[in-house]
């Protein structure tokens, strides 16, 4: 049996960034987490910025995910330190990426092809460190190495990347189809990146002029600013007969947003609620619209270890390009400041920290 690689983290101390609560995070010196058996410690190369890291440091906490005080962060790349008893394709010096969260494969909804619904779904957070420690059914599941040629900046990209590639799968969207996604931040514009890499066109939309400029970039077909102008007659004249869009993503979580989608779609066709709205938002739906004109609704919530490994090749392949959306470099220390940079929409896309 394979033996515990002791290196002394017992005795070592690690910088790692605590949320106490709302807009209050620290960066501070924590006790290297000690692994056991079936785990893996990661020393961490790169983590990346993300909009739920954004909303858990705007409102405190997570629900799902973080009661503070806590090490938060969950987009990250780095190096194996340290394995456990019983960890077997895995040893220290190897490059790998984590996904946030392991299923248990076990439940009913693992066996029904639904690991993202998993009843046991063990998630971590921890990315803002110098250390991170995965649990068992992560390193069993959603420990990947990296191929060479993918740099740690770019593989710490897998996890929302593999959100969206399930989103995209389960929306059906296929070559020429007319899509409009509404809302082109980070998330968006791995949509816009991936819709256009399958022959579809797309109507980006979003209110700040830089993302729409980024979108632009990655290939969108036209860009709105429904602030500026009646962003449904805008994409209905956009598309074939003033019918409205094939399928609606929306990527923004409001519910403004999401009646807006309800009303740019056309008959047969399919919404995609991908942003989720906060807890209890209760939205009316015009039901006749929806019965009579056949429209699907529906929503995509996390990944599966499918989509993660899909992630990691479509930028191995070049499929996605990755580095696009990393706008900056900053160390840990600096974290307070990034996340308060990117609440006032300064430019930034997404920030890789590095500890």
């Amino acid at each position: 049996m394979k033996e515990l690689i002791k290196t002394g983290s017992e005795k070592r101390t690690m910088a790692a960034a605590v949320l106490y609560g709302k807009s209050d995070v620290r960066i501070e010196q924590m006790p290297v987490p000690r692994i056991g058996k079936g785990e893996v410690l990661v020393r961490i190369k790169a983590a990346l910025t993300c909009g739920t890291d954004l909303k858990t440091y705007r409102q405190g906490f997570h629900a799902r995910m973080i009661t503070p005080p806590s090490v938060f962060g969950h987009e990250l790349s780095g190096v194996v330190e340290e394995v456990g008893e019983g960890v077997d394709g895995f040893a220290p010096g190897m490059r790998v990426v984590t996904a946030n969260s392991g299923p248990c494969g076990e439940c009913f909804f693992c066996r029904k092809n639904r690991a993202n619904l998993c009843e046991n779904l063990q998630f971590i957070n921890g990315a803002y460190a110098e250390f991170i420690k995965i649990p068992e059914s992560i390193v069993r599941r959603n420990l990947l190495i990296l191929p060479d040629g993918v740099d740690f900046e770019e593989a710490a990209m897998v996890e929302p990347l593999a959100c969206v590639l399930r989103a995209v799968e389960q929306t059906g969207i296929e070559k020429g189809d007319t899509v409009a996604l509404i809302g082109t931040g980070p998330i968006g514009l791995m949509f816009v990146q991936t819709i256009k890499s399958l022959g579809a066109r797309v109507i980006a939309l979003d209110k700040e002029t830089y993302r729409l400029n980024a979108a632009k970039l990655m290939g969108a077909d036209h860009v709105l600013d429904p602030t500026r102008l009646n962003a449904v007659e805008q994409v209905r004249n956009l598309t074939d007969g003033n019918r409205g869009a094939d399928f609606v993503i929306e990527a923004v979580g409001l519910k403004e947003t999401w009646q807006q989608a309800m009303k740019m779609i056309r008959r047969g066709g399919t919404i995609n609620l991908f942003g989720g709205c906060p807890s209890g938002t209760q939205i009316p739906l015009d039901s006749t619209l929806i019965h009579y004109s056949e429209i699907t609704v529906r929503a995509s919530f996390h990944h599966t270890p499918k989509h993660i490994r899909a992630a990691l090749d479509a930028i191995h392949s070049g499929r996605f390009n990755a580095k696009s959306l990393i706008t900056g470099r900053e160390n840990l220390a600096s974290l307070g400041s990034v996340l308060e940079r990117l609440l006032n929409s300064t430019g930034d896309l997404k920030i890789a920290i590095i500890p």
